[in-house]
């Protein structure tokens, strides 16, 4: 019998948006779990909090950006790594996305905004049933968004009404800002600007 030879700390990003929760398939070419469906989760660096490396993780994994909602509780599991027991600690979190465009890494990966009745269906494994069910305070059903509803309030993202939610596609690559005093001072520069 394999000793427990390591700690592993993970912290995992339950993000809710419009009674859906957001699932993604891991990469076939992932050591651990290849092409399983979960929440966005990972180690965190040394030193980092269980908040700071969700959202790390969440950016990292599906381009979004977040915000921590409530820390939902933890989880373990066991697994083996290069011929090692490992022990994982996870800290669960309900994250409000702040946008919604989904950027995968990798090719052969994927991504679902299920409804939570759905996951199961869609191949969602038992361990991350269970870190949504807790996130949804013990149900995977309309019943368990009303109750999270009722507690956290909507998650809905903020509208993108100031350049610090601005999503990432709408900002304008390669373009030098231009102050609003050189812009009037120099009405040719307007009409060259495209």
């Amino acid at each position: 019998m394999n000793q427990i030879a390591a700690d592993t700390y993970l912290a995992a990003a339950v993000v809710v948006h419009d009674a859906r929760v957001l699932i993604v398939r891991r990469s076939y070419r992932e050591r651990f779990l290849p092409g399983a469906w979960g929440v966005p989760c990972g180690k965190l660096d040394r030193g980092e909090s269980a908040e700071s490396g969700a959202l790390r993780e969440l950016k990292e994994e599906t381009g979004i950006l977040g915000t921590i909602v409530a820390h939902t509780g933890s989880s373990g599991f066991l697994s083996d790594y290069q011929g090692r027991r490992v022990h994982n600690h996870q800290e669960n979190f309900i994250v409000r996305p702040l946008t919604l465009e989904v950027v995968l890494p990798g090719a052969d990966q994927a991504y679902a905004w299920a409804r939570p009745a759905d996951l199961a269906g869609i191949g969602v494994d038992a361990y991350n049933l269970g870190v949504i069910r807790q996130a949804l305070g013990g149900r995977l059903d309309a019943a368990g968004i009303r109750a999270m509803t009722a507690r956290f309030g909507r998650l809905a993202p903020p509208p993108f009404n100031s350049p610090k939610n601005l999503p990432e596609r709408r900002v304008r690559q390669g373009r030098r800002p231009v102050t609003a005093e050189s812009w009037a001072a120099d009405p040719p520069a307007r009409r060259r600007r495209p």
